[in-house]
Parts: structure tokens; sequence; C-alpha cells
């Protein structure tokens, strides 16, 4: 599948938007102040990915061969779901166990945005495309 992270990027974001209702409605009075700041920041987070996402896909247009996109990409799916995902649930049922996977979402967040910028560094000035 060519726009395969335009897809993900696509749906993480419909996903966080849903997410981020629940949360302001349906969480509000259910959870602590502490656990829904601890629930936004995990649909904060998978919006801006969702965004990366969907920025990966645009440039993997031009250079579709490129594994540091491809691995960007994928990783920054990864920091989604472990990351946010870790988040979600941790606020919703109050697993604590699951802070531990948090920082690898985190780290998977970092290691796509170096690979994007060496991508960016390595790469000539930017070319017209027609």
């Amino acid at each position: 599948m060519q726009s395969i992270f335009l897809f993900f990027g696509a749906l993480s974001a419909l996903i966080g938007v849903g997410m981020g209702a629940f949360g302001a409605h349906g969480l509000k009075n259910a959870i602590s102040p502490e656990m829904l700041t601890v629930y936004q920041t995990g649909v904060s987070y998978q919006m801006w990915h969702a965004l990366g996402l969907l920025g990966v896909a645009l440039i993997r247009r031009h250079d579709p061969e490129s594994k540091l996109l491809t691995w960007a990409g994928w990783l920054m799916l990864v920091g989604i779901v472990l990351f946010s995902g870790s988040l979600y649930l941790l606020a919703m049922m109050d697993l604590k166990q699951l802070g531990m996977i948090t920082p690898f979402g985190g780290v998977s967040f970092l290691i796509a945005w170096l690979l994007l910028a060496v991508y960016a560094a390595r790469k000539p000035q930017a070319r017209r495309y027609s």
C-alpha cells in the first residue's frame, strides 16, 4: 500500500478526535483530574504524531524508497500505540503498571523524529516537482 502512512495518519487523527471528545465529555466526572490530565496527554501526543504520519506520507510521495522515512513512519505509529494507548488505559482503568510501557512509546517518537531530521539533512536542496 503506497499511502500506508496517509491511511494510518488519518485513522489516528480520527481516533484522536474521538478519544479527545470522549475524555472531555465522558470522563470529565468519571476519573480524577490528575488522570484526566494523563488522558489528555495521550490525546495530545496522538494528534501531533497523527500529523507527523501525514507529513511522512507526503514526503514519501517524492521518495517512496526511503528507508529512513519508512522507519520514521512505523516508529511514529508504534509510539502512538504504546505511548498514547498506555496513557489511555492507565487513566481509564487505573493500571499503574502500564506506566512502564509509556517510555517505550516516547522513545519511538524520539527516534522517528531523529530519523526524519537525518533524512532532511541528507537530502540535497529541495527540488521542484512537477
